[in-house]
């Protein structure tokens, strides 16, 4: 059946034209400029706007959440799955840890920002605060560990 299909098509599709035919180029569109030029000024943004002011303090905050909510969830006797608990433990090393998880938020958000990626840089840290609120939110759900007793 498939075989049938491709040999039905195969007759009408071609990937070049004869020799014998003249292509006439197709017409290239040429856009007013004034409407596209205002178009463009609208996208583009400076990169400390008041959208990223907003989406940075988010993810700063989500990321400060995580920091307590781990070391919440180390006093209760659970384990860190991502970092060591030695790292955890140090509280000066966690928060610059946490720190340093910011920055490169921002950093990357200023790269896309840089290359014309605006998607990409609002994306960066929508997706950076949902997960470390995520993270959060199951580290204080996490029930406590109890630890066993001996027999």
């Amino acid at each position: 059946m498939l075989v049938l299909a491709t040999s039905l098509g195969a007759g009408k599709a071609c990937a070049q034209a004869p020799e014998t035919e003249t292509q006439t180029p197709s017409p290239v569109i040429v856009p007013p400029v004034g409407k596209n030029q205002t178009q463009e000024r609208v996208q583009v943004h400076r990169f400390w706007d008041k959208k990223n002011d907003w989406l940075f303090a988010g993810v700063g905050a989500a990321r400060t959440l995580d920091y307590f909510s781990t070391l919440n969830m180390r006093r209760r006797g659970d384990q860190e799955i991502l970092l060591t608990n030695d790292l955890v433990d140090n509280h000066a090393a966690f928060a610059i840890v946490e720190a340093a998880g910011t920055g490169v938020s921002i950093g990357a958000s200023y790269l896309f920002h840089r290359y014309g990626h605006h998607k990409l840089e609002r994306w960066t840290s929508i997706v950076h605060f949902g997960l470390a609120t995520s993270g959060a939110v199951r580290n204080y759900c996490l029930k406590t560990a109890h630890p066993g007793t001996g027999p």
